[in-house]
């Protein structure tokens, strides 16, 4: 951790910004010269009795940025490009950035709390692309979020994820993510929380030199799941048991962020064109069960052909029953081989 710089300052309506950089000596003292109002979100949390699981309603996000063209003027403007008028980030530039999001789903009263994280200042740059160094340091920032945000008395989980592509409803281009602190345990977590023991050390062990295995390293492993839901998905889960990210030295961690970053690759080359997907990196609860919830990173895409969508409709939609059209163990030779 020392070797990042960290930078936390308040923006224009009373949000905080996080700078984490490369090298420790850059200045982003930058202020936000933006007219904005207090921010003051009130997303509501309510329970469904019939299937026991926690709706948000957050009606303040209907102005939120939805699906901007693609033109220079719409370019220029990107809230995650640096340094003009209307940027989220003051700075002329900087290197990891994670900001709490203007108009979030988590917050106030009911709990809990959204960030933006933006990996790189470079517009048209991919995750697959960040270099080494840029890898360690997102590394870093997912373990200071994961452990800052999990300290707080209403947080139970803390998930981070990535949604690219307009295909999949992704608001911006710019590279980027986001990390939603829950003030509840979301429905996959209390599911795999339900078993005695960590099933993923079962399924790692399985998995391992198998068919579905597309890469490796020392300590981590990605394949496709054996009951896989999407066209091409891929897990990537530490070989030993480790809760969350914050558990992994850091030589570990930016091990993981590569093999990630080599699974995003394989899935834009799966077609001669950009693939949307969407990942989520799965984690203990901060406080609780820590020996039997495994850190694990998932990556799916619906892309099934060069020219069709898997969507989610009536079945899936209704019931919560997953239909595939592509059998995992011809996806991992595909994005095997990729």
């Amino acid at each position: 951790m020392a070797d990042t710089a960290r930078t936390s300052v308040t923006l224009a309506d009373g949000r905080e910004l996080i700078y984490f950089d490369d090298a420790p000596w850059l200045d982003r003292t930058a202020p936000d010269r933006r007219v904005l109002p207090p921010s003051d979100p009130r997303p509501e949390v309510r329970f469904d009795p019939v299937t026991g699981e926690h709706i948000v309603i957050a009606a303040h996000r209907q102005t939120r940025t939805f699906l901007p063209t693609a033109d220079a003027a719409a370019r220029a403007a990107c809230p995650l490009c640096p340094g003009h008028a209307e940027s989220e980030v003051p700075a002329d530039g900087y290197h990891v950035a994670i900001f709490e999001n203007r108009f979030p789903s988590l917050g106030g009263p009911a709990g809990g709390r959204c960030e933006v994280v933006c990996f790189t200042d470079d517009h048209d740059a991919t995750f697959a692309g960040l270099p080494p160094a840029r890898l360690a340091t997102v590394a870093r920032a997912f373990a200071d979020r994961t452990r800052e945000l999990g300290a707080r008395p209403d947080v139970e989980e803390v998930f981070v994820f990535e949604n690219r592509g307009a295909e999949i409803g992704a608001t911006l281009s710019h590279p980027h993510g986001q990390i939603y602190a829950f003030p509840y345990l979301t429905p996959r977590t209390r599911r795999a929380l339900a078993h005695d023991r960590c099933v993923f050390c079962e399924v790692v062990k399985r998995e391992a030199d198998g068919e579905r295995v597309i890469a490796e390293t020392a300590n981590f492993i990605a394949f496709v799941p054996y009951a896989a839901r999407w066209p091409y998905q891929a897990q990537i889960v530490p070989r030993e048991h480790v809760p969350d990210i914050t558990a992994l030295g850091e030589d570990a961690a930016t091990e993981l962020m590569g093999l990630y970053a080599d699974v995003l690759g394989r899935f834009g080359r799966l077609y001669d064109k950009d693939v949307p997907y969407m990942a989520g990196w799965h984690q203990a609860p901060p406080a609780a069960a820590r020996d039997r919830a495994h850190l694990w990173v998932e990556v799916y895409t619906p892309q099934r052909t060069a020219d069709k969508l898997k969507y989610l409709a009536s079945v899936e939609t209704g019931t919560g029953a997953f239909l595939n059209d592509v059998r995992p163990e011809d996806a991992a030779e595909r994005l095997r081989t990729v």
